[in-house]
């Protein structure tokens, strides 16, 4: 059996909240709450499992997703419409830019609960996907 990530919680202020959030941006599904869990599954299987702990325990995350080109366009476009933030760089300094890192394009935003989210369409270093 190959080793693949099955799922990753995501801790969050209102896991409703994040979960929607990444959803609408990345036109993905919500699905049904289980548990503590509100998750949102990636094409790739990998689901994202929100789950709501008291704001000052959230430490900082950063989470990439690898997107097509149409699918970046639509939700970059989601970004700009919602009015969220955006950035060409981790570190923040370039506000209201996209990158062309590795010959694609990457835009990063922060969620909700205060993490970073970056969607590319390349990845980084010449890594296949």
């Amino acid at each position: 059996m190959s080793v693949e990530l099955n799922h990753t919680i995501i801790h969050s202020r209102d896991n409703r909240e994040s979960a929607e959030f990444l959803a609408d941006i990345l036109g993905l599904e919500v699905g049904e709450e289980w548990g503590p869990f509100i998750p949102v599954a990636t094409a790739n299987g990998v689901t994202l499992d929100f789950a709501t702990i008291p704001e000052a325990s959230i430490a900082m995350q950063h989470y990439a997703f690898l997107v097509s080109e149409g699918e970046f366009d639509t939700a970059y476009a989601r970004i700009k419409d919602l009015g969220v933030t955006y950035y060409a760089d981790p570190h923040r300094k370039h506000p209201g830019e996209i990158n062309h890192n590795d010959g694609g394009r990457g835009v990063y935003f922060i969620d909700p609960a205060g993490h970073a989210m970056e969607i590319i369409t390349r990845p980084y270093g010449g890594f296949a996907s």
